[in-house]
């Protein structure tokens, strides 16, 4: 009964930042219910629809209680229902990560209604209406929320400027919806992953991207993972309001 709960969005494949964040909290022996969008997931990443029951199976084996479910984040009333399922199934979270994001190339003399909607819809809409939702029901202890964000603050994106401005926007959200959470003990943070190897970096992208981390490599999903997995312990309970960019000393020159 008092185990602690985690609802992840964004977990689709298994070589993700979502599934590396659900790895982490196993570790912990957080219970956990990760969320997934085949259609997003096989356009833009060629994904085997099976992935998403293989890392369900794969972290059951560690002992914590998992359940996980396709949802549209974009769908207005997704984040809602979403909640409803996760205290169905499972009970009430004290931990909730926002990774789910639409991010696709884009150019300024390219623009659409659609593109912006989309962007906004998932990367903005849903992950504030969680952290909402999360907060209204939230009658526990040590609450932690942290929202995946890009670094687009540190400098300009070109190729994808949607996407950084909507997750500029989650970096604004964070710093100012902190203080509220704080009313029920609940730390909201950040976290700028930089660029990671999840399977859509090239041989020659790497290359080039490599002499620009002061590291001397690229980061992996568990860099990142394991910050989150830090914000989200009961250890990181002064911690809140904060974007925190964990990219190994990456340059943008």
């Amino acid at each position: 009964m008092n185990r602690r709960i985690a609802l992840v969005t964004g977990a689709g494949r298994r070589k993700g930042l979502g599934a590396a964040i659900c790895r982490e909290l196993a570790q912990d022996g957080v219970d956990i219910y990760f969320t997934w969008w085949s259609p997003y997931d096989r356009d833009i990443h060629t994904s085997d629809e099976r992935e998403p029951l293989l890392l369900r199976d794969e972290l059951r084996k560690t002992g914590v209680r998992v359940e996980c479910g396709e949802w549209n984040l974009a769908d207005p009333g997704a984040p809602a229902a979403l909640m409803d399922e996760v205290r169905r199934t499972m009970g009430g979270p004290s931990i909730l990560v926002n990774n789910a994001c639409h991010s696709v190339p884009d150019r300024l003399d390219a623009l659409t209604p659609e593109l912006i909607d989309v962007n906004l819809a998932v990367n903005v809409r849903a992950p504030m209406l969680l952290c909402s939702e999360f907060f209204r029901r939230f009658d526990g202890e040590h609450g932690r929320i942290i929202n995946i964000v890009s670094g687009s603050s540190l400098g300009p994106m070109p190729g994808e400027i949607v996407y950084a401005a909507t997750k500029g926007t989650m970096e604004l959200f964070t710093r100012h919806a902190f203080v509220e959470a704080g009313e029920k003990g609940i730390t909201i943070n950040a976290v700028n992953p930089g660029p990671t190897d999840t399977g859509w970096i090239s041989p020659e992208l790497a290359d080039w991207l490599r002499e620009k981390f002061a590291l001397g490599r690229i980061g992996l999903p568990e860099d990142a993972a394991k910050l989150v997995r830090f914000l989200a312990s009961p250890e990181a309970g002064w911690i809140t309001g904060q974007v925190i960019h964990s990219e190994g000393g990456f340059t943008r020159r």
